[in-house]
């Protein structure tokens, strides 16, 4: 049986009382008529699963994981999204993202309002990792497996955004060694950057008034 942390109570923000402050739907209908990146062609893929989960309505952020320091993991201190590979009982991805994100966070379906699909990404390790958004409704403390999860991140989109400004990565797709963001004492790169990458692009009109540093 999986151990795990229970102290993590920090994202626990009743006072938001779920999501007053995202337009779902408009949201929804943003990512439904984007166009996402479609699952790879034949090769030795192995199915992943991961969720992009925005959260605080007045602020919005996105939660990811800090994997383990433990030598000889593949995925040694990687920022991520939470997620996993699929197993055979899985119905779909998606109900394989959920029961991922429930494993790994202790955050249940009925605290996630499904936003869309936000396409395949594949990793240089054979991975091809379906990434779903939804907005989460910050109630209840999140619990993670101190051997697979160093800690909990709470990444606000706005420094996001504001690196993928600063990078000049609007209208282009950086090469893998380009395209980074660092958040704190973190960089975030890989599959994770590029779902980011995606998303900001997809919605990057609604950050018109968001005043740059440059």
């Amino acid at each position: 049986m999986k151990k795990f942390s229970e102290n993590i109570d920090q994202f626990h923000q009743p006072e938001y009382n779920g999501f007053l402050g995202f337009d779902i739907a408009g949201l929804k209908n943003i990512i439904r008529k984007n166009t996402i990146p479609g699952p790879p062609g034949p090769g030795p893929y192995k199915s992943a699963c991961v969720f992009l989960l925005l959260f605080n309505p007045e602020e919005p952020h996105i939660l990811a994981i800090q994997k383990t320091d433990s030598e000889g993991y593949p995925w040694r201190n990687q920022v991520a999204l939470p997620g996993g590979h699929l197993e055979d009982q899985d119905a779909s991805p998606l109900e394989g993202a959920f029961r991922e994100l429930e494993e790994e966070t202790r955050i249940s379906r009925g605290q996630v309002e499904l936003i869309g699909s936000l396409g395949h990404y594949q990793t240089i390790n054979g991975r091809d990792i379906e990434a779903f958004i939804g907005a989460w409704d910050a109630t209840g403390p999140v619990r993670h497996d101190p051997s697979e999860i160093s800690r909990f991140l709470k990444i606000p989109l706005r420094t996001l955004v504001h690196t993928h400004h600063a990078n000049n990565f609007h209208h282009r797709i950086p090469l893998i060694d380009e395209l980074r963001y660092p958040f704190e004492d973190v960089v975030i790169w890989g599959a994770t950057a590029r779902i980011l990458h995606h998303l900001i692009e997809t919605l990057y009109p609604l950050f018109a008034n968001l005043e740059f540093d440059n």
